[in-house]
């Protein structure tokens, strides 16, 4: 999709609701009466990370009288268009526009300079900063660990398995968790690890089917327990090993209670979630309270900024399980263990 194409999907996409081109960004210790968000691959509907980022924008428009505005992204965009969205959604007046994933680092970079006095949010990054940008970043990996902890707890075949949607160094911090937590729990348990796509396709994070052939192969290897951090091909993988009759730990939200995915819920085991939604209501409350955040906001395990979902009644019953994970998750936060962010 080229830019205009861009700019025409995102006034397509601001749910509905019209907004003035002002011109020049409002003032930062204005009353923030609109707020933006730029969903990373795969949109709004992903039952992950992106739909984590609208729980936290929905929440702003219902306790704070924000009213918000979603773009979506293009198949096979680059950064120009991502310039341009974010440039839209600030120009139409939007404090703070906060961008949903890594990718959105090199534009933020360049847009937040040429409006200093909008809030720019980057999620999932620090590599560009400024004075008008939060980087809001997660601990994935101690979640993570917990997830290796749960799984290695409940495979009886002794496998288990871990599917990332592209490798790069932020899903690496998932597998590098969930590996430690499996063979600090284990020694002898088995990982097996693949990824969907490398950059610079994207292609892992948005397409279900390679999730799903991805998990079918490695049932077939043995693992009985699969991990995926893939955004929406997640969303097959968990299919796959539902249909199998296996068990699946979900990501990012807490995948049992995604009303797309009900299908497969007494197959979802627990899901390793992120405070998405919090990170995004909190930057939104920032700015509206006139103390706009800056610089690394962020959220790990202590302050349950990540954590492991026990929203299934059958995880909550393995009493053996949960009380590994409750003793794995205080050893962390205690610094007994430190948890590895590469494998």
């Amino acid at each position: 999709m080229g830019i205009a194409s861009a700019a025409l999907a995102l006034s397509a996409t601001a749910c509905g609701k019209s907004s003035t081109d002002s011109g020049s960004s409002p003032s930062s210790s204005a009353k923030a009466t609109k707020a933006a968000i730029a969903y990373d691959i795969g949109g709004r509907g992903d039952q992950s990370f992106n739909d984590a980022a609208y729980a936290g924008l929905k929440k702003a428009e219902d306790e704070l009288g924000v009213k918000g505005a979603e773009a979506e992204p293009s198949e096979g965009e680059g950064d120009a268009d991502k310039v341009q969205r974010l440039t839209a959604l600030a120009r139409a007046g939007n404090n703070p526009v906060i961008g949903v994933g890594f990718a959105y680092a090199p534009a933020i970079e360049k847009v937040a300079k040429a409006y200093p006095k909008t809030t720019f949010g980057l999620i999932d990054d620090t590599s560009k900063t400024g004075p008008n940008i939060a980087n809001l970043v997660f601990n994935e990996e101690q979640g993570s660990y917990l997830a290796g902890v749960a799984a290695a707890k409940t495979s009886k075949t002794g496998t288990v398995g871990f599917i990332g949607g592209v490798e790069v160094p932020l899903i690496k911090k998932f597998e590098a968790g969930f590996a430690q937590g499996v063979k600090d729990t284990n020694p002898k348990a088995k990982v097996l690890v693949q990824y969907l796509t490398q950059p610079p396709n994207f292609d892992g994070f948005s397409k279900p089917d390679l999730g799903k052939a991805a998990a079918e192969g490695q049932i077939a290897n043995g693992a009985d327990v699969i991990y995926a951090a893939a955004g929406l091909a997640g969303s097959g993988a968990i299919e796959a090993a539902a249909s199998a009759g296996k068990w699946a730990i979900g990501v990012d939200s807490d995948q049992y209670n995604q009303a797309g995915l009900a299908s497969y819920k007494d197959h979802i085991l627990t899901s390793v979630t992120k405070d998405v939604s919090d990170s995004v209501f909190n930057v939104i409350k920032s700015v509206q309270d006139g103390k706009p955040q800056s610089g690394e906001i962020r959220y790990g395990l202590a302050t349950d900024g990540v954590g492991l979902a026990d929203s299934n009644p059958a995880y909550v019953k393995m009493t053996e399980v949960t009380a590994a994970v409750a003793k794995a998750k205080q050893d962390i936060i205690d610094g007994k263990i430190t948890v590895k962010t590469a494998p």
